[in-house]
């Protein structure tokens, strides 16, 4: 007899709510174009999956956004959540999460992986699209738990855990645990900002060549 699945700690629910747990700002840099000609033309690309045994996938290249797009941009994140400043946190270690990181992941290079971002490293997340030819099914997606006997559980990574490993107490879950609870659709130049403890991930992924790949820009601010 096939060993069953460990069973998993519930994790609290809180519905995705627009202007609330996320914020959707469209044409948020006034020349998209160029800033997704300046990532074409670099030749610093960090490898992923599959090309190195790396398990994130695609490519990554820092920065993504100039000083001055990046403040716009932040501009309007303070505006959205209210906040009053925003910082990159350093982990004990000095270690930063990819913060203002582009990048490029294309069909077959990954699928859906619902995850939260440290809570101990960030309170906001952000990813900006910038592949205008990219399908809507290439946005982003909030997911919750999926339990035993089609019950369905939460989303949210609440104190004193830090990200949804640590609340979960394992890394190894099974493909059909999370399913689907909240889908924002593609959009070059959208900009979709969220509380990173909420269980996320990309919806999918296209392309082929680096021009036709699900490109985007990635942040993580502390609030």
């Amino acid at each position: 007899m096939a060993p069953s699945s460990p069973v998993l700690p519930v994790l609290p629910y809180r519905k995705p709510t627009p202007g609330r747990d996320y914020w959707v700002l469209d044409d948020v840099l006034p020349d998209p174009g160029a800033v997704r000609e300046r990532c074409l033309a670099k030749d610093d690309w960090v490898r992923g999956y599959p090309y190195t045994s790396e398990s994130w996938p695609g490519l990554r290249s820092m920065p993504g956004l100039d000083d001055l797009e990046l403040a716009r941009v932040e501009r309007l994140v303070r505006k959205a959540t209210g906040a009053s400043r925003l910082w990159v946190q350093r982990a004990s270690g000095g270690g930063t999460l990819n913060h203002n990181c582009v990048q490029v992941v294309g069909a077959g290079e990954s699928t859906p992986r619902p995850h939260t971002d440290s809570r101990a490293l960030c309170r906001y997340a952000a990813v900006l699209y910038l592949n205008p030819g990219a399908p809507k099914d290439c946005g982003t997606s909030f997911y919750r738990q999926s339990l035993p006997g089609g019950r369905l559980g939460g989303n949210v990574v609440q104190a004193p855990h830090t990200s949804l490993v640590d609340a979960l107490g394992t890394r190894f879950v099974t493909p059909d645990a999370f399913e689907e609870d909240v889908r924002v659709p593609h959009r070059p130049n959208r900009l979709l900002l969220y509380h990173a403890n909420l269980v996320h991930s990309a919806t999918g992924y296209c392309g082929t060549t680096l021009e036709g790949k699900r490109m985007t820009a990635v942040f993580f601010w502390m609030a």
